[in-house]
């Protein structure tokens, strides 16, 4: 018995050793990124957006992408090569974006990407979502002179949707519930699809409600079409890396909450250079230096530099100057941040501990 107990314990304890000494390694070495790699070598991220969607991805008359997507790509060009303008924007649709993504033909997707299981799961699409970035859900947008108020009033009518999408699904999922037969008229993309519900090819159009209003925006007569009470689905959306590189998708999830944190630590564009110099003049404030890299390897550990936040704020600003410059009140979306807004406004954004 005694000797049987000895052995267990000094089994035990040589494996305590053991896991100590590699943590001990992993915690003072830069993680293997295949993606990173490239990008370094590459020179410039490459980087998916829509390039369709006002307030998210679109390209402005000096052909620059401009958008709290394309901002995001900025973000981890910043962070990853130190310079926000080495992205290479690369369009896609979204029915080409998770193939352009396994191909590597793209680093990373910055579009409108529900997080879901069978995306998620090795056996599905085996990828990668980072925190939610934008919490939205399915809308249905209708003419407002149709006189329609409620997806009942949609039964028999066609129904503009993009296919093979969430999107389609949702549409087919409620209409089922609700027992109503309806004409799903299919698209392959946006860009066909918003035109053929504008010349009234179909009685109403489904999508995210962020992009229905980004992309009634951009309608000749935007108060001329509306936007029904009925939510068919919640649409949690992320940015997606490739599942076989776990160290890139740290990477990503981490710029990420650099935003969020940001913002709830009162950093912005603006003033983050001189909250660093304040910081490292002040070590009494142990929290700050550690976001703003003066103290710990927490950069290293993610393979990126120590100061990788500084340089994200400094190239977008925070999570709220990300929203209000492209999405907000002050825009043609005129969207209100509801879930969006940081958990200490009573919203749903939360960063972990940078420690």
């Amino acid at each position: 018995m005694g000797i049987n107990t000895i052995s267990r314990a000094a089994r035990l304890l040589l494996l305590a050793l053991l896991t100590g000494l590699v943590g001990c390694s992993s915690a003072n070495e830069a993680p293997g990124s295949p993606t990173m790699a490239k990008i370094r070598e590459r020179g410039r991220l490459v980087c998916a957006v829509d390039g369709a969607v006002p307030g998210f991805s679109t390209v402005a008359p000096g052909g620059a992408f401009v958008g709290i997507d394309a901002d995001f790509c900025r973000a981890v060009a910043a962070a990853v090569l130190g310079d926000p303008g080495k992205v290479e924007f690369r369009p896609v649709t979204a029915g080409e974006r998770f193939v352009a993504l396994n191909s590597g033909e793209v680093d990373l997707l910055s579009i409108s990407s529900t997080h879901t299981l069978s995306r998620d799961a090795p056996g599905g699409n085996a990828l990668s979502f980072g925190p939610v970035f934008f919490y939205d859900g399915q809308g249905v947008m209708v003419p407002l002179a149709s006189g329609i108020n409620s997806l009942r009033q949609l039964a028999g009518q066609p129904i503009c949707v993009e296919s093979g999408t969430n999107t389609e699904l949702n549409l087919a999922d409620r209409m089922r519930e609700l027992g109503l037969a309806y004409q799903p008229l299919r698209f392959q993309s946006g860009e066909q699809a918003y035109p053929a519900y504008e010349q009234g090819r179909c009685a109403a159009i489904t999508s995210d409600s962020s992009l229905l209003a980004a992309k009634r925006s951009g309608f000749k007569d935007p108060a001329a079409h509306v936007l029904l009470p009925d939510l068919l689905s919640k649409e949690p959306s992320a940015k997606v890396t490739v599942q076989a590189d776990p160290a890139w998708a740290d990477a990503v999830r981490w710029i990420t909450y650099t935003l969020f944190q940001a913002e709830e630590s009162g950093l912005t564009q603006a003033n983050v250079e001189a909250s660093r110099e304040a910081a490292r003049a002040d070590a009494s404030q142990a929290e700050r230096r550690r976001f703003l890299g003066i103290e710990g390897d927490f950069g290293r550990q993610l393979g990126l530099p120590a100061d990788f936040t500084v340089r994200v704020v400094k190239a977008v600003g925070n999570y709220g100057e990300l929203f209000e410059r492209h999405l907000g009140k002050a825009t043609p979306l005129g969207l209100e941040r509801g879930l969006n807004r940081l958990w200490t406004a009573g919203g749903l954004h939360i960063a972990p501990p940078f420690r």
